[in-house]
């Protein structure tokens, strides 16, 4: 039998990357490699020319 709420409890595992313990199914070290891949698709998504959020500036 799956657990009924595996996904949301993964999504929130990923949100707050939660540091401990198995969630939503994935382990400590599985968490952290979607988030490197998650981080590297953002990074390589960002259009050229882009500005930051924070400061208003462009990358250099």
């Amino acid at each position: 039998m799956r657990c009924p709420v595996r996904a949301e409890c993964a999504a929130h595992a990923l949100a707050v990357r939660e540091p401990y313990g198995v969630w939503g199914g994935l382990t400590e070290d599985e968490r952290e490699e979607l988030m490197g891949r998650a981080r590297t698709r953002l990074i390589t998504a960002a259009p050229s020319g882009a500005t930051t959020a924070t400061t208003g500036s462009r990358p250099t």
